[in-house]
């Protein structure tokens, strides 16, 4: 008979240091073969699904996750590794799920509590990841760290990518219908009236739709458009918007990042810059895509007085002396300015700006 590895007849405690030394493939098969004959428990199926994950088998370790959730569907240590794994696979709305399911089963849970603050900072939910550390043994391993980020992420001007991302990745099956019958979204029909007013008569252009989501924005310039690319951060609502048929490019990433030369004769941003607070870095970029004369057109929502703020939905409100001042910092001319209502909330009206700034030249 061949000897056990590293001296030792326990294959758990063996698999566990295969693990600790890389040997991530060689662990998931001697845990495999444990499950397969019966003689696993929970700890090993735990563990094999943490070895399939660093043996670079994602979808091996959400199936062994899922199927030791569903074995022991009573035990908060079974939710817990269901969602490690769902987080590690960026599944945030599900990993979540299944860290509050396991507090549901055991309160005391530490690591279940400690994940669930991650997720939720990896969704961009500073506030709730701060919640669920103040319940911690503040000696747990990473805490500290973690405290340190949530506190630095809710004073940054802007909310998360993290957070619009996990938003809008999770309501994209259903975004429109959502949008328009629920919330009267009228901001991309704003934006068209606007756009007639300040450059009437111009067609054939070449548009860049920021924050495109489903593509509502674009379908409503894509008559005046020769060229229509669109960036987002959602993945998911950058599919939905590709299922139009409607966009020349489209391309996931963050609208404060280099959108390119200067290209564009409109670029747009319906409804998107209530995700920033500081538009300093959004409005570079746009200028410098802008060819000579082109057209920024966006909605906000309202703040009476100076500056911006942010509201109590997490969108950021800005004033008009902001905006103005934005405009004459960057280069730009304010060629038309008004007030709107972009969408409703709980039945009452969001009020709002729909702008329009001219590139003035370089």
């Amino acid at each position: 008979m061949g000897s056990a590895p590293f001296g030792t007849d326990d294959p758990l405690e063996a698999a566990e240091r295969l693990l600790s030394q890389g040997r991530a493939r060689e662990a998931a098969d001697m845990l495999g073969t444990l499950i397969g004959d019966n003689r696993g428990g929970l700890l090993a199926r735990l563990a094999h699904a943490r070895a399939l994950w660093a043996a670079g088998d994602p979808n091996g370790a959400l199936a062994s996750a899922r199927e030791t959730a569903a074995l022991y569907p009573g035990i908060a240590e079974a939710a817990t590794g269901l969602g490690e794994v769902l987080l590690k696979a960026q599944s945030l709305p599900a990993a979540i799920a299944e860290f509050q399911r396991a507090l549901r089963l055991d309160p005391d849970c530490g690591p279940a509590r400690y994940l669930l603050g991650c997720a939720w900072l990896k969704a961009g939910e500073p506030d709730r990841a701060l919640e669920a550390f103040a319940a911690l043994d503040p000696a747990t391993p990473g805490l500290a760290d973690a405290i340190l980020e949530a506190q630095d992420m809710r004073a940054r001007p802007r909310c998360d990518a993290g957070y619009v991302r996990h938003l809008f990745d999770q309501f994209s099956a259903d975004y429109d219908e959502r949008m328009i019958s629920h919330l009267s979204y009228r901001a991309p029909l704003i934006l068209r009236e606007l756009a007639g007013l300040v450059m009437p008569g111009r067609d054939g252009l070449a548009v860049l739709d920021l924050g495109c989501g489903t593509g509502l924005s674009g379908e409503a310039f894509a008559g005046r458009a020769a060229r229509l690319d669109g960036v987002d951060l959602s993945p998911a609502m950058i599919e939905r918007a590709r299922a139009r048929g409607i966009y020349t490019a489209l391309s996931a990433g963050d609208i404060e990042s280099d959108l390119g030369p200067a290209q564009y004769d409109l670029v747009l941003a319906a409804d998107t810059l209530v995700y920033l607070g500081d538009l300093g870095a959004v409005a570079a970029r746009v200028r410098a895509a802008l060819k000579p004369d082109g057209f920024f057109l966006f909605t906000v929502e309202a703040k009476d007085g100076d500056g911006f703020e942010l509201g109590p939905k997490r969108r950021w409100r800005h004033s008009e002396t902001c905006l103005r001042l934005l405009a004459a910092r960057h280069g730009f001319d304010v060629a038309g300015f008004m007030s709107c209502v972009p969408r409703m909330e709980a039945h009452a009206a969001v009020n709002g700006y729909a702008v329009a700034f001219r590139n003035v030249g370089r």
